[in-house]
């Protein structure tokens, strides 16, 4: 493998697919610090490409567990105003939002679960304004991970570090079309092919979806008036971009009150640090009403506890097993990854654009026509080759959308 050429290709995809930055438009780049080898070559590319200026907002994670393991109590009810008082600035001076990171899925596992909930639930409030911004589509953003010794060898744990490294980097430039000759050209196609799926779901308009498989058998209504997205996303100002990479999904709008049954998560989930493991919910008129986890519990009771809306969800989410992320045969613990290998819900707030005109529509209309307002947005994956998906119209018609876990058309 050639790293230093894929680098080259994965900062470009980044730049020119991802953000789609455009002539004199500005660039802020969140990173750590082992993403910053591809950091330094994406803001080449953005000032190839025209930017008139690349922000680096740099974290660091052995500073963050300083702050966890050190900081005073009141630290972690106190983020920084300034901080979103910064990010909408610039959102409105034309600046776009690109996320680089080198996660470390158990980076807080030794830290108490309360410190995180009260930073995480602190930190959501102050920048709660902010991510409207991303949200409605005003601001491009993407997502993009780079494989860290950490992550990598929770992946590989037999392997050697550098070894594992290797192999990962191998993992995720095959899931990101990166490994191609032609990663631009190959996004393009597989933009079209998401589209496929996309527009046959939002020309139907099914009024409800039925999952059942292992541990789930649930009843799912969705929004009045969704509208299904997939790959390439259109910001308001007309520019197309996309806003995880890889991406696989097909996701829309859940009616917040009409959601009823069982439903068991297929994979781990990495979140704020720590691991959950085996879980899963019982809905009632939308709501959580019940919950279990063999690992991670009180992260899940965390998470719910933020505020009323995180006990309902937010997205759902299809993606089928055959995928080039799933083909891989890899858990990846990390939710970028592994969402797009498998179908998968959130917990927590909506989508605007994921409502026909809903970036146009205030949040109280929103909720009225069933979407769902939360300060978190937490994916977790329910699919595998054993789901089947029934779509219904609202005259009765009915289509099997899934079987053995893939699309059947």
């Amino acid at each position: 493998m050639d790293l230093e050429k894929n680098l080259e290709k994965y900062a470009e995809l980044a730049v020119r697919v991802g953000i789609n930055l455009q002539e004199k438009e500005g660039l802020i780049i969140s990173c750590n610090a082992e993403s910053l080898p591809l950091v330094r070559i994406i803001a080449k590319k953005a000032y190839e490409a025209g930017a008139k200026h690349v922000e680096i907002q740099f974290e660091d994670d052995e500073i963050l567990l300083a702050r966890y393991t050190y900081g005073r109590d009141f630290v972690f009810d106190n983020y920084p105003q300034w901080k979103a008082n910064n990010l909408e600035a610039m959102y409105k001076d034309n600046y776009h939002h690109l996320i680089v990171k080198a996660p470390n899925p158990e980076l807080l596992k030794e830290i108490d679960g309360d410190k995180i909930a009260r930073s995480q639930k602190s930190s959501s409030k102050v920048m709660s304004s902010v991510s409207e911004y991303r949200m409605t589509g005003f601001t491009k953003w993407t997502i993009i991970d780079v494989p860290s010794i950490a992550w990598a060898k929770s992946v590989f744990p037999d392997l050697e570090e550098c070894q594992a490294v290797e192999k990962l980097w191998e993992k995720v430039f095959e899931a990101t079309r990166v490994d191609q000759e032609d990663p631009i050209k190959a996004w393009e196609i597989h933009d079209k092919n998401l589209k496929k799926y996309r527009n046959y779901l939002n020309e139907k308009q099914f009024e409800k979806l039925v999952l059942k498989g292992p541990g789930t058998d649930l009843e799912v209504y969705l929004a009045e008036d969704h509208f299904w997205m997939g790959g390439s996303k259109e910001s308001q100002g007309g520019c197309s971009y996309v806003a995880n990479m890889p991406t696989e999904e097909v996701f829309t709008t859940p009616h917040r009150l009409k959601v009823n049954g069982k439903l068991k998560a297929t994979k781990p989930l990495s979140v704020n640090g720590k691991l959950v493991e085996n879980f899963g919910f019982e809905f009632k008129d939308g709501k959580v009403v019940d919950f279990y986890a063999e690992k991670g519990y009180e992260v899940i009771e965390n998470l719910l506890n933020n505020d009323e809306g995180s006990r309902y969800l937010g997205e759902i989410a299809l993606v089928q097993d055959d995928s080039p992320i799933s083909n891989t045969g890899i858990l990846f613990n990390n939710t970028l990854f592994d969402e797009n290998a498998s179908c998968h819900f959130a917990l927590g707030k909506s989508y605007a654009y994921a409502m026909r005109n809903g970036s146009n529509l205030s949040q109280e209309e929103l909720l009225a026509k069933g979407a769902n307002d939360s300060l978190i947005h937490v994916d977790f994956m329910v699919g595998g080759p054993e789901l089947e998906i029934t779509a219904y119209e609202k005259y009765g018609n009915v289509v099997k959308l899934f079987e053995k876990g893939n699309w059947t058309f």
